[in-house]
């Protein structure tokens, strides 16, 4: 069963159509537009990902909160408005019901857009990195609601690995005991986003979007509720170097903790200085591997759309 005629949800004629003749479609997050990079770049950055997931047989729906309403699928001066408005908040799992019942605007992170795509019959969702276990978790017990979500909502979400500001090792160990599947497209080792390696083997390997489509349907058709992380690395070409990054990120660390920066604050600022950083190396990177996760997650949702036909 679809959710098209979800009472809480907004779909556009575009989506709803797919959606109810079993055609591909892709959701998007919003959280990359409104936190993740800066405008107008982001608004270009978002219309470029769903030209390529049109580009690529299926249907692009970009998920928001707007005037309290989970929109599944954005127009134009939606995007716009995602983009520029200042008052978009960041909004995972726990802040869903504020943002909705106070009708304000939200951009949706991972958890919150795996939750909204899956209410909507939606079964593959393009990200740039996961959320995961951040470093110092030992103490802070920081660990992302993106994760927990990966357990409970059947969506396969196409991704660069984790962000690479993260304890990718822990990470791992997390998803497995929450019995997530964990993909390596085409890599044996796991991406750690701006860069192809990480240091940690890919738990699993798929070579083709037939298998990864065949994974989605044997996991469910089981009973095994949740989801699939399918890792794919950015392209050699528009990687970071391993060092390069990793210096990067651990002056920026280091300043997180000289400013008292903790909670769903870090994350922005860290890449956001990581950018600044970089000279803006960080941002293309970013870019690439997002184009590169929509033109695999546009197949994989025309493959998996072949498999129910």
């Amino acid at each position: 069963m679809t959710s098209t005629t979800h009472p809480m949800l907004a779909l556009t004629d575009e989506v709803r159509a797919a959606l109810a003749d079993g055609r591909a479609v892709v959701a998007l997050e919003s959280t990359i537009i409104s936190h993740g990079m800066p405008y107008p770049r982001n608004v270009a950055m978002a219309r470029e990902v769903e030209g390529i997931v049109r580009d690529g047989g299926a249907v692009p729906a970009t998920i928001a909160v707007l005037d309290g309403i989970p929109r599944i699928g954005l127009s134009a001066d939606e995007l716009e408005l995602l983009g520029s408005a200042p008052d978009v908040a960041k909004v995972s799992i726990r802040d869903l019901p504020s943002v909705v019942a106070t009708r304000a605007h939200g951009a949706t992170t991972v958890a919150s857009t795996m939750r909204l795509a899956a209410l909507a019959g939606i079964r593959v969702f393009v990200t740039g990195g996961l959320g995961g276990v951040h470093q110092g978790a030992a103490s802070s017990m920081d660990e992302s609601a993106d994760l927990t979500e990966l357990s409970r909502t059947d969506v396969a979400v196409v991704c660069a690995g984790v962000k690479s500001i993260l304890d990718i090792g822990l990470t791992l160990e997390r998803l497995e005991t929450l019995g997530v599947p964990v993909v390596g497209y085409r890599t044996d080792e796991f991406p750690s986003f701006y860069s192809r390696t990480s240091d940690h083997r890919a738990p699993l390997r798929a070579d083709d979007v037939e298998t990864l489509a065949a994974m989605m349907a044997a996991k469910w058709a089981l009973g095994l509720e949740g989801g699939i992380v399918v890792a794919n690395p950015v392209p050699e070409a528009e990687e970071m170097a391993r060092a390069d990054i990793d210096g990067l990120i651990g002056q920026a660390l280091a300043e997180c903790d000289t400013r008292g920066i903790s909670g769903k604050d870090i994350t922005p600022f860290l890449l956001g200085r990581i950018v600044e950083l970089s000279d803006g190396r960080s941002l293309e990177t970013n870019i690439a591997l997002v184009r590169n996760n929509a033109r695999l997650g546009a197949s994989l949702a025309v493959a998996h759309a072949g498999s129910r036909a």
